[in-house]
């Protein structure tokens, strides 16, 4: 085992300090070029594998990056805890993953100076440049971009229906939210599995309220994504517009006709996947990626099972109407650079043309993939299939986490299934309603907000369930804004105000 391999396992299975320690080490390793022209880079990362990888791919990306590349891996059940302790006793790294923007530690380290303002910068790299305006203002911390935003998919939800049950049935993927109350109305009454009893519903949900069916749902009734801003700058949240009082009305009819599962306000997610891929329900709303792992747990049991997923419902039935939600804007977190490590402005450029470099299509292919030959095989169409799955688990799947970018690339899955949910995932973005006020900070809001939250979620629930009427919902709307929910869309509008004006 070589040394950095060595290492990295040791920090990691050991959990001694796993900070300090390479804090520590970077400080000799500070980003400078060496003789032969690479660059010592240090970057402190989130670990979601249970292991690290080998150097078998990171030798191919520090070829192409040109760069020694010393990772620091964090396991991510202790994220939290290390990112604090580094952050108090300044000792990071050139590169640092910030993934808990909400964080306090982290926020406030960001708004102090800690890292630098990358602003005035991306636009001298290709790859950076490219990065939109509205991912910046996204990632921005009171209007300052300190690090490279890690570009998720903006908005990945959907619908996925049992294609066969609709051929068996005669009927056509729905268009409209009309037409899919039909299909979870027919699903529930006519037998589509054609075994002569009365056993399957529309819809299959789970205990969610956000990455379950209503979100999505809201969208197509044209409710905002958490908040809305008007040209004024007043807030309003989500549950004080039409489109939020409609969808629960959607909701509680699908209840009230027995074309949701009865205990979807209780069901978990492995509970409610279970159910679609064993034949119970024939509507999952949720990730359209989500249609492959539905599918492959079906194997055995509902060998016959044929999936469509749908990006494009609206309830008007016009395309103009076209929305899908998105709570993080696309913003995985921020790529940070304290200046503890990075000194100067010349050094901060190096390590600014390093994640340029990791951005290209090459390095993503390899962080995501692996080696061609070795790990995957592809097609002329730069479709990819992973030819040793265990060397692949071990060698290039915790490198997951490292990509600063994962949608927008030619390179795909050549699983059918997989290659359509990706390219609707990449529709989905021409359409989504982002968060207004992600970027900005409500003091009452992260403090309370979550607890406030809940007022909200149970009278949801209610009103679905048919426990309390409009009337009674508003009443709680008032009760969150007198607990706090006013002094947090104060704060917002302030915040707004401050970035906007």
């Amino acid at each position: 085992m070589n040394t950095k391999l060595m290492k990295c396992a040791a920090l990691v299975l050991c959990g001694s300090l796993l900070l300090t320690a390479c804090g520590e080490t970077n400080s000799a390793q500070e980003s400078s070029s060496n003789e032969d022209g690479m660059v010592n880079i240090s970057w402190m990362n989130i670990l979601h594998a249970p292991s690290p990888p080998t150097d078998t791919v990171l030798s191919k990306i520090e070829e192409v990056t040109q760069a020694n590349i010393d990772f620091a891996w964090v396991p991510d059940s202790s994220k939290e805890e290390r990112i604090n302790t580094s952050l108090a006793s300044d000792s990071l790294a050139d590169i640092v993953s910030l993934t808990m923007l909400e964080n306090s530690s982290v926020r406030n380290a960001l708004k102090a100076g800690v890292f630098w303002e990358v602003s005035p910068y991306l636009d001298e790299f290709p790859n950076l440049g490219a990065i939109s305006q509205d991912m910046r203002n996204s990632a921005s911390i009171e209007g300052k971009l300190y690090g490279i935003p890690m570009q998720k998919d903006v908005a990945r939800n959907g619908v996925i229906l049992r294609k066969d049950w609709l051929d068996t049935l005669g009927m056509s993927v729905p268009q409209t939210t009309d037409e899919l109350m039909e299909v979870a109305k027919a699903f529930t009454e006519q037998d589509p599995d054609g075994n002569g009893v009365k056993d399957t519903t529309g819809f299959i949900d789970r205990s969610d309220l956000v990455f379950g069916a209503f979100k999505t749902l809201g969208s197509y009734f044209g409710t905002p994504s958490s908040w809305a801003v008007s040209d004024d700058g007043k807030v309003t949240p989500e549950f004080e517009t039409e489109g939020y009082l409609k969808t629960m009305d959607f909701m509680k009819q699908l209840y009230e006709g027995g074309y949701i599962n009865q205990s979807f306000a209780v069901t978990a997610k492995s509970d409610q996947q279970q159910g679609f891929s064993q034949g119970k329900a024939g509507i999952y709303v949720g990730a359209l990626f989500d249609s492959k792992n539905l599918l492959n747990s079906a194997k055995g049991v509902q060998d016959n099972m044929e999936l469509v997923m749908v990006n494009d419902i609206t309830s008007t039935g016009n395309e103009s109407d076209r929305a899908i939600w998105s709570t993080s804007n696309g913003v995985g977190g921020l790529l940070a650079f304290p200046k503890s490590e990075v000194k100067d402005e010349q050094e901060l450029k190096r390590i600014l043309q390093f994640v340029n470099d990791v951005m290209s299509e090459e390095v993503y292919t390899l962080m995501t993939y692996g080696i061609e030959g070795m790990h995957y095989s592809m097609n002329e169409d730069k479709s990819v299939t992973i030819i040793n799955q265990k060397l692949w688990e071990q060698e290039v799947q915790p490198f997951a986490s490292s990509r600063p970018k994962e949608p927008g690339y030619e390179v795909h899955d050549n699983d059918p299934l997989k290659t359509e949910a990706g390219r609707l995932i990449q529709e989905n973005a021409t359409f989504a309603v982002l968060n207004p006020l992600y970027s900005l900070e409500s003091d009452t809001y992260s403090s309370q907000g979550s607890e406030l939250q809940k007022i909200i979620t149970d009278a949801t629930y209610k009103y679905i369930l048919g426990d309390i009427n409009v009337d009674e919902f508003k009443q709680q709307v008032q009760r969150w804004r007198k607990s706090g929910g006013d002094q947090i869309i104060s704060e917002y509008e302030a915040a707004y105000k401050a970035v906007n004006n």
